[in-house]
């Protein structure tokens, strides 16, 4: 599987109660989108965090950012496309962009480390999610 492959994309609907009193998506409900988008890649590529709790990790979220262009409204169709970042920490890099008809709505990002059952930041990639690399192709 090439590196570039390693995407996903899911098609929501904008709900009513995701919206301010002007009908416009309230901010932070992006961050919600991104975390289905997460939930769809570990569908779809096999890696998720119930991987990583049968594991002996968790995998808390340390950075978050989202860039907004337009704003999603009620009833708006949309997509989320969330693309791993492969990198050699011990870290889950994902980009996110999310487009109505085709347009750019805002690009994200989420930076998520490994801890341990003691919640310890773990420094080195865990054994199955370095297995899951292999078997994607992002490393040898």
């Amino acid at each position: 599987m090439s590196k570039s492959a390693l995407k996903s994309t899911i098609k929501l609907k904008v709900r009513f109660h995701e919206c301010d009193p002007l009908q416009i998506v309230w901010h932070g409900n992006y961050f919600k989108y991104f975390e289905e988008g997460r939930e769809e890649f570990s569908k779809k590529h096999g890696i998720s965090y119930l991987d990583a709790k049968k594991n002996g990790f968790a995998t808390p979220i340390v950075k978050t950012s989202c860039e907004h262009k337009f704003p999603l409204k009620y009833g708006d169709e949309f997509e989320v496309e969330t693309t791993f970042i492969n990198s050699e920490a011990a870290k889950i890099i994902f980009h996110y962009k999310i487009f109505n008809s085709g347009k750019l709505i805002c690009t994200g990002e989420t930076i998520q480390v490994f801890t341990d059952n003691n919640s310890e930041l773990v420094l080195n990639n865990p054994s199955f999610f370095l297995d899951w690399k292999k078997k994607m192709g992002l490393i040898k």
